[in-house]
């Protein structure tokens, strides 16, 4: 019964995600590149890492861009996508040569093109991700405005690099020049994260959001990265925190939206 009632009146029900998500195409793109990634390292090898990440970025960034278009028309979502892709650029040019906010680390040339060090790619990674943070957070604090809000979006956020940065170090996208305490990752590194976030959400002040087809998104972001650093990738520490960590966000969501 408490299962029924909350496909019913919540996020599962797949009428209603469907009916909500602007393109079915754009979301097969992404799953679909998502889940040839480990198929495509075992065919080619790690070469065709790159490759893959980049096509699977591109579609999600298309998918999140497309869910923003449908409920704010085209000015207000080209501001914001341009907002959070020139603040994080600038966010990862610091960090990538100062070593503030995340700490000491640099690019490798394996992800191109490059701008002052920083892969392209990069940015663009925190919008395909940085709504749907927004929409947990909206979620969770009843606004898409106000402390409490840019804090839940921060935490969002951020838990899902509890998935990423473990494992784009293991692919050799980044280098850390001192390892850290997290699967040798600097815990400095998530107060970046952190802070970082919680800026560029403050400086972009992002409307009311469309809840239930980011919250889709970030949803299956949960539970792709956590069958692939489980299963696939090797990685079953970060795995399992990024699935307790994310999880536990979209736990206190189910919570907020039945209390």
């Amino acid at each position: 019964m408490q299962a029924k009632h909350f496909a019913q009146n919540n996020l599962v029900d797949p009428k209603r995600l469907l009916a909500c998500l602007p393109s079915p195409i754009l979301l097969a793109a992404w799953v679909l590149s998502m889940i040839a990634l480990p198929l495509a390292n075992f065919a080619f090898g790690e070469g065709a890492l790159p490759v893959g990440i980049t096509l699977s970025a591109l579609w999600q960034v298309g998918l999140v861009l497309a869910v923003l278009y449908r409920a704010w028309g085209l000015p207000r979502t080209l501001w914001t996508a341009a907002g959070v892709v020139l603040l994080a650029w600038l966010v990862e040019f610091a960090g990538s040569t100062t070593g503030y906010p995340f700490g000491a680390y640099h690019y490798t040339d394996l992800l191109q093109p490059q701008l002052g060090g920083v892969p392209l790619l990069i940015p663009l990674a925190w919008l395909m991700m940085l709504p749907p943070a927004w929409a947990v957070a909206q979620s969770i604090a009843g606004s898409s405005s106000g402390l409490a809000f840019i804090g839940w979006s921060a935490l969002a956020l951020t838990a899902w690099d509890l998935f990423l940065d473990p494992q784009m170090v293991a692919w050799g996208l980044w280098v850390w020049e001192e390892s850290g305490g997290y699967f040798g990752i600097p815990w400095f590194n998530f107060l970046g994260w952190l802070l970082a976030s919680a800026v560029i959400t403050a400086a972009v002040r992002p409307q009311p959001l469309p809840v239930r087809p980011l919250m889709f998104i970030y949803v299956i972001t949960w539970l792709l990265e956590s069958i692939g650093l489980l299963l696939f990738w090797g990685l079953p520490g970060p795995g399992l925190v990024g699935f307790i960590g994310m999880g536990s966000l979209l736990w206190l969501v189910y919570i907020k939206r039945n209390a």
